[in-house]
């Protein structure tokens, strides 16, 4: 792929063309190592997980704050 030149905009900041860009887009996602099936799956399962505790966490102290704030006041 041969080198772009940038075209100058009237603020002073170079631009490409919008076809040279896609073109580097396309390049760019060429390079992308995509992960597997099993990869994939694994790492969704640990995302859920991790979300899944996290929103315990949270509904817990949202729970605990809330009936401190009834004791204290109520």
């Amino acid at each position: 792929m041969s080198e772009s030149r940038p075209i100058p905009s009237s603020d002073g900041k170079k631009r490409t063309n919008p076809v040279t860009f896609y073109r580097q887009v396309v390049a760019e996602l060429r390079k992308v190592v995509w992960p597997t099936q099993n990869q994939l799956v694994t790492y969704f399962i640990v995302t859920m997980v991790f979300v899944v505790v996290v929103m315990a966490i949270v509904s817990l102290l949202d729970l605990g704050f809330g009936r401190m704030a009834f004791w204290i006041f109520g």
